[in-house]
């Protein structure tokens, strides 16, 4: 017998389960070597007496997405099993593919120590296959000094810890990808918990379409359409022309040099008072809505034929409609001119606040013809802050977006061109900057490729469209493709993770959460809830006063 536990035995005795292998013992053999992936040998009757051993590792290695090892010199490579196949008819010798994932130093027991990424020597065919230990994986997967959140355990174990690493996962961005149902919202907020945790003066925005993540940190800052009082003077130009214009074709353009020409008067006004020698249309200086009607009404009576004032005519109307309906108002509220840039950038973004680490923008209220521009704007400041402030204390800021595929779609004929571009500009340059990017979206296909191939970490629940398992896998490193296998037949609040924030691809079932730090996304009971009767008679009023006012 060998270091290895490697000694003849009879195969009718393993069939009979009269013979246990050794954890150590021998499973296989290396019978091809291609660099990241080769094909093994193994004994299908001892991978089944091992099926049953207590130590959870062991009983899984050699199946599809466990792991295995191979002994080179003094090194212990680990690779993972991506497919099994039957070389003989009887199926008593199986062909597998594995991704190799790293090496370790081997101690004078046959296991694992001082493990890393990579590769350095490789096996040759006929090299012997080994399975990995409880006690491997714990070395395998160990967090090393980096600064780290733990978020579940390692498959197959249940007391291996999964680990992110925060600098990594946060400095070139991170996706968490999941069909609904999967348990993607509240692994989310698992992971900005985490965060919280372990940077309690953090700086995190999340922007959540459904108004499900308040109930999760019920400490953050929350910000809605009654409470967000975003100034409309801090939009842009392109941002501008999203709201007020309505055309399409060249009258677009038309309008639009009109709206240029007219802004520039408007934001004029307050050139000498806020100290500016240099402005454009793109300057966030306040400037009063009527400034801007009046030089449109300036600009029409310049006109010498009467049909030529059809562009201002638009212009003026939409401006007009805006200012007049209470939807808008939580931006285009007459009391929103005065100069409070610096004191909403603070609020909102939690710079330069005592607060809590994370404000959740509730974007559930606002009218849909305008969310993107929202968004837009949220994102377009924080970058412009991070450009603006590089040559002072650098605050880095984590930028969450739930249902990313509504703001950076893959079609480029979808309106809210301006979300689109500065999300992309954050995934390609934010890094450099301090801004770090999450997207969470149930469907990855219709994310643009660009964004998602920025991300340094995937995070991928099941998923069950073929389209979208096909996309991240496109997206997935070459070493992790294998690991993407598995991804249909995840369970819930079950994920693969690979990329920067890892030392190696694994699969990780996330930490349950406390009731109170869920977010409100929970699917509802129809069988319990409709064999109960109403009791709240009241309610349907109530509802109805709250959806006429427009105020939750």
């Amino acid at each position: 017998m060998d270091l290895y536990g490697h000694n003849e035995f009879e195969p009718d005795a393993v069939a009979a389960g009269r013979f246990r292998p050794a954890a150590n013992a021998e499973i296989g053999r290396v019978v091809r070597i291609d660099g990241a992936t080769s094909e093994v040998a193994l004994d299908r009757l001892l991978l089944e007496a091992l099926a049953s051993d207590p130590d959870p590792a062991v009983a899984q290695s050699g199946q599809v997405g466990g792991q295995v090892k191979m002994k080179v010199g003094d090194l212990l490579l680990v690779a993972n099993v991506r497919n099994l196949r039957s070389e003989d008819i009887a199926g008593e010798r199986l062909l597998a593919h594995i991704d190799f994932l790293g090496e370790g130093n081997a101690d004078a027991n046959g296991g694992i120590y001082n493990f890393r990424r990579g590769v350095t020597r490789y096996p040759v065919p006929g090299c012997r296959v080994h399975p990995v230990t409880d006690a491997d994986m714990k070395q395998i997967f160990a967090a090393d000094e980096r600064p780290h959140i733990q978020i579940g355990t390692v498959f197959p174990t249940d007391d291996v810890r999964g680990a992110l690493f925060i600098d990594a996962l946060l400095g070139k961005h991170f996706a968490l990808l999941g069909s609904t149902g999967t348990g993607k919202s509240t692994s989310a907020a698992l992971i900005l918990h985490r965060i919280c945790e372990a940077a309690p003066n953090g700086h995190i925005v999340m922007l959540d379409p459904h108004g499900e993540y308040p109930s999760a940190f019920p400490n953050g800052a929350r910000f809605n359409v009654d409470n967000l009082e975003m100034p409309y003077w801090l939009m842009n130009f392109e941002e501008h022309c999203e709201v007020f214009l309505t055309q399409k074709g060249p009258e677009r353009q038309f309008d639009a040099d009109i709206l240029a020409k007219c802004l520039l008067q408007a934001r004029s006004r307050n050139r000498v008072a806020q100290g500016i020698t240099k402005l454009t249309v793109d300057s966030p200086v306040p400037y009063v809505l009527s400034d801007l009607t009046t030089a449109i009404q300036t600009e029409m009576g310049k006109l010498e034929r009467a049909g030529d004032t059809a562009p201002y005519l638009r212009l003026k109307t939409k401006i007009d409609e805006i200012k007049g309906d209470p939807r808008y108002a939580f931006m285009f509220s007459g009391m929103l001119v005065a100069d409070r840039m610096s004191q909403f950038l603070s609020r909102v973004f939690r710079l330069g606040s005592d607060g809590p680490p994370i404000s959740i923008v509730d974007l559930s209220g606002i009218p849909s013809d305008i969310v993107s521009v929202v968004v837009s704007m949220l994102s377009r400041m924080l970058f412009d802050y991070a450009i603006w402030a590089r040559e002072h204390e650098r605050r880095p800021v984590l930028l969450v977006c739930e249902e990313a595929h509504r703001y950076v779609p893959a079609r480029m004929d979808i309106e809210g061109q301006a979300v689109r571009k500065i999300l992309e500009r954050i995934a390609k340059e934010g890094r450099k900057y301090g801004i770090a990017l999450g997207l969470i979206t149930q469907r990855p296909s219709d994310l643009a490729e660009g964004v998602l191939s920025q991300c340094g970490t995937i995070i991928s629940m099941r998923l069950n469209n073929e389209r979208d398992q096909a996309f991240v896998r496109a997206a997935m490193p070459e070493g992790a493709k294998g690991f993407l296998d598995v991804v249909p037949a995840l369970r819930n609040r079950e994920c693969i993770v690979c990329g920067e924030g890892v030392s190696i691809p694994i699969r990780v079932r996330f930490d349950d959460l406390p009731s109170d730090m869920r977010p409100a996304s929970a699917d509802p009971y129809f069988s319990e809830v409709w064999s109960e009767p109403v009791t709240d008679e009241d309610a349907l009023d109530r509802i109805v006063a709250r959806w006429r006012a427009q105020s939750r």
